[in-house]
């Protein structure tokens, strides 16, 4: 059975390959899904928060090496722990002072989001104990 993503893949290669032997550094969707462990899902969905802009030639959506640093700094802020909005919002203040897709944190954002994170865990921890005393208790009582 073919789903979506195999129909957009094979359209892909076969549409842009003229288009990828006159501009080096383009990539297709898949390519850079397989490159980055993400599904095509997830860059569409990029696309559509305009974090990513993919040309296009026909149906095949065709990265840039900017698309590729971009995605790059989208998975380094979420690894980190930032929004998606959060991201964008410093990808677009590098976009405008004409800077490479890179999140370039300053201290006080460094500061802010290790305090932010630090309390998640103990949220997480909490969770944790609690989640695993009524565990005892309810094997106790079984």
């Amino acid at each position: 059975m073919t789903n979506d993503n195999d129909r957009e893949s094979s359209s892909v290669a076969s549409s842009s390959r003229q288009t990828e032997a006159k501009a080096p550094n383009t990539y297709l969707i898949g390519d850079l899904a397989r490159e980055f462990g993400v599904s095509l899902r997830t860059l569409r969905f990029y696309e559509s928060r305009g974090m990513l802009s993919p040309r296009r030639d026909g149906t095949a959506r065709l990265y840039d090496e900017r698309d590729r640093e971009r995605l790059a700094a989208i998975l380094d802020g979420k690894r980190l722990g930032f929004t998606l909005t959060e991201i964008r919002d410093m990808l677009e203040d590098k976009r405008r002072d004409g800077t490479k897709a890179k999140l370039a944190l300053s201290l006080p954002e460094i500061e802010d989001q290790i305090e932010h994170l630090e309390a998640q865990k103990a949220q997480i921890e909490d969770a944790l104990r609690e989640l695993r005393r009524q565990h005892e208790r309810l094997r106790a009582a079984a």
